[in-house]
């Protein structure tokens, strides 16, 4: 499956997802995660991208989409019947799908040196060995910061994440993720 984001005006992106049991499927136009006191910001998909791959988590809201499920803005490229057998996924796989979004959240609050303490917070869904493993690849993740509007990143997932999970960043002058000849792995350095 691969996970298209591209860079749009006014801290917006939008996200094509391809190659997939189900249809692809399209996120039109969507806010950056707000603007926080710490640290880079970048969209909520592409986290759970990141977070999911390190965490070895194929149940998540990622690991569902390519098991074939629509959630909720996204939108069929060509027009037709998905809706149904992406519900069955979900309702199979819900309890996973929200155990993965404690876990990408806890992960991004600690990454970007927000409170993980106080009223309401619980306790840490992953360890601290598992938050290490994710900080190398969320670094990488955050050069989407740094690139123009129009510019894109594209996500290869699949089954076996840990030798295919890659990262390829589009400067905006072509079309967005448009060059795969040379994938740049998360995590190397920038």
């Amino acid at each position: 499956m691969e996970m298209s984001f591209r860079k749009l005006p006014d801290d917006q992106h939008e996200i094509l997802v391809r190659a997939r049991k189900g249809p692809d499927v399209r996120l039109p136009v969507q806010p950056v995660q707000p603007v926080q006191p710490v640290g880079p910001t970048m969209p909520n998909d592409l986290v759970h991208a990141v977070v999911e791959t390190d965490l070895g988590i194929d149940d998540g809201f990622w690991g569902a989409m390519a098991r074939g499920a629509t959630f909720q803005g996204f939108e069929l490229v060509t027009p037709g019947r998905h809706r149904r057998s992406g519900m069955k996924v979900l309702r199979r796989g819900g309890a996973a799908v929200m155990a993965a979004e404690l876990s990408v959240n806890w992960a991004y609050r600690v990454w970007r040196g927000l409170s993980t303490e106080g009223r309401g917070v619980g306790r840490a869904p992953i360890d601290a060995e598992a938050l290490a493993r994710t900080g190398p690849r969320l670094n990488a993740a955050a050069r989407w910061a740094a690139l123009p509007e129009g510019g894109g990143l594209l996500w290869r997932w699949s089954s076996d994440r840990w030798a295919s999970a890659q990262m390829s960043l589009d400067d905006g002058s072509r079309r967005c993720c448009a060059d795969m000849n040379h994938p740049m792995p998360i995590g190397s350095p920038p």
